[in-house]
């Protein structure tokens, strides 16, 4: 096998590579930087090795001499290792040291490219490192060089002299040195300076000044790293065309506790609002082994929740073709669109995604029927009882089993809001918190059997979504938060 060496980009994790992310979810041991961001490895497959070599500002979780002997002793076992570095491996990286390491050792490895938080950030912030009439190059520069040396070795005069755009990486806590060196170095004191603290990220944030007032200002705004600083004439265009703080959810931290499998859609239709999303899954879903089911037999196959289309095509045999002549009924719009991605189109969707509303949809027409319903183990009885008092005979499978998950890396507390898309995860927040009072967090419920659960459990309700699918919830927030 190969040790590869890959940039995870500038700290949105949505902008590694295509091949990083293929890599990453293929490793067996992932070695990980400290700015590779904690997003990334919840990619990884279960029994992944993960492995911190993160180094900050007085914690360094492992030197790099101890990272390039991890990389080579690793690198033996024919196993597929990654190296997931923040930005690019060869952009201040030192991910030629590491390869050098590896090539002495006679490992094989290979690069893959990142993109450098040298344009992320000001890209990010609404800085055009080039721009035709005010900038026609760009230098990228460390402010923060090897500290065993005796002596530095960029020339600030030089680049002080070279006009254009300079791009400085970790060069916050050495930001007065490096200020009056270019303004001894001959550019002006007035020339324009933005600093941009985490980059790309939803906590983004861009202080601004000139060369002459930029260390005392970032100081009184307690800048700090990981940050890039930008000094030209370019800096004056953001007010122009930036653009990540006019997101309506820019700055804010939401919080999903919805399954990881099911929560997809929603952490990046609330990440492309601006806001920070903290991964924080309350709730797994287990699928539940059983007997195949003959869907010809029914006259109404009822599908509880986005997660059972996939497990009844599974139970049905693999082929959505037998619900031919089968009515089939939806509890809601995020169920129906379910439903459409194996193949199926419901017949009867109910307005709302509670099984009232179902409920009230069928129970006139359903006498005489014979009725599948497919849903959660621990589901309410609600409509089974009630289409069964309405005449109907009523068959329950279950097809997945709901289990409680602990919320790792940020915890969903310190989040401006948190989202409910179900009663389950409430109950397994409240499960996995039970000294915390959580009436005063905003909570943003899908609908009503959410909120009851919210009530019933002391958990404060910031809204309850109109409509009570992604769409509603979206809006919640939106209305809670923007």
């Amino acid at each position: 096998m190969t040790v590869f060496l890959v940039g995870a980009g500038p700290g949105d994790p949505g902008l590694i590579t295509v091949r990083g992310l293929d890599l990453v979810r293929r490793a067996d041991v992932l070695v990980l930087d400290r700015l590779a961001g904690d997003q990334l490895p919840l990619e990884a497959k279960p029994g992944c090795v993960l492995i911190n070599a993160g180094k900050a500002p007085g914690d360094v979780a492992m030197t790099q001499d101890q990272i390039n002997a991890c990389l080579v002793a690793h690198g033996q076992t024919g196993q597929l290792i990654v190296r997931l570095k923040g930005g690019d491996p060869f952009v201040f990286g030192r991910g030629s040291e590491e390869a050098e390491a590896l090539h002495e050792s006679g490992i094989d490895y290979e690069v893959v490219p990142g993109i450098s938080s040298s344009l992320a950030a000001p890209a990010a912030a609404g800085f055009p490192i080039t721009h035709r009439g005010l900038s026609t190059h760009v230098t990228i520069v460390t402010g923060h060089e090897n500290p065993d040396k005796p002596e530095t070795q960029t020339d600030w005069a030089a680049l002080a002299k070279a006009g254009g755009t300079l791009v400085v990486l970790m060069g916050v806590g050495r930001l007065t040195l490096i200020t009056d060196a270019l303004i001894a170095g001959g550019r002006s004191a007035e020339t324009p300076v933005g600093i941009v603290e985490r980059g790309t990220l939803p906590t983004q944030r861009v202080t601004t000044g000139t060369l002459a007032t930029i260390a005392e200002v970032a100081e009184a705004a307690k800048v700090r790293a990981p940050a890039v600083t930008v000094i030209g004439e370019i800096v004056a265009v953001r007010e122009a065309i930036g653009w990540a703080e006019r997101l309506p959810l820019a700055g804010r931290v939401v919080a999903v506790t919805r399954a990881r499998a099911q929560a997809d859609g929603l952490t990046r239709r609330l990440t492309d609002l601006g806001a920070k999303v903290i991964s924080a899954p309350t709730i797994s879903t287990v699928p539940l082994a059983g007997d195949p089911i003959d869907a010809s037999v029914y006259d109404v196959v009822v599908v509880t929740s986005p997660n059972t289309p996939p497990l009844l095509l599974d139970r049905i045999g693999g082929d959505a073709r037998v619900l031919h002549g089968v009515e089939v009924a939806a509890i809601g719009p995020g169920t129906a669109e379910a439903l459409r991605q194996i193949g199926v189109v419901a017949d009867t969707v109910s307005e709302r995604a509670v099984a009232e509303a179902l409920l009230e949809t069928l129970q006139d027409r359903i006498a005489g029927k014979r009725v599948l319903i497919a849903r959660a183990e621990e589901a309410r009885d609600l409509l089974p009882e009630g289409l069964t008092n309405a005449g109907a005979t009523v068959d329950i499978v279950a097809l997945y089993r709901t289990e409680y998950a602990v919320p790792t890396g940020e915890g969903p507390l310190a989040a401006d809001a948190v989202t409910f898309t179900s009663a389950s995860t409430v109950r397994a927040l409240v499960a996995a918190y039970p000294d915390r009072d959580l009436t005063g967090i905003k909570g943003i419920s899908i609908g009503p059997v959410t909120s009851a659960a919210m009530r019933e459990l002391g958990v404060g309700i910031g809204l309850e979504a109109d409509e009570h699918d992604l769409d509603g919830l979206i809006s919640a927030v939106l209305e809670v938060l923007g």
